[in-house]
């Protein structure tokens, strides 16, 4: 199976655990991403990154503030994105 098929797949579990149709089958946990560094990295704005991850800014904000921590796919996400920044400019073609 392909990353993107990977994530395509983590994305649907995501949403029907969302709306409560199934339970998470396993929870992950990734390192705690500098969300800050990985954008500084990326060169990108907040905006621009809330879009591609579809988020709000205020949610990056407070990520980059380390009053929140990145969750599930987010987490995973990130951590994808920290290791292979490429990773994000495909997500952002989508």
């Amino acid at each position: 199976m392909g990353f993107f098929d990977e994530l395509k797949t983590s994305l649907e579990e995501a949403v029907d655990i969302k709306n409560g149709v199934k339970s998470p089958t396993r929870v992950t946990r990734y390192e705690v991403a500098d969300v800050k560094a990985i954008r500084e990295q990326l060169n990108v704005s907040q905006s621009e990154m809330a879009k591609v991850l579809g988020t709000s800014i205020d949610t990056i904000k407070s990520w980059e503030t380390k009053r929140r921590h990145p969750t599930g796919l987010a987490a995973k996400v990130l951590a994808t994105i920290q290791e292979n920044p490429a990773f994000f400019r495909a997500l952002a073609m989508h």
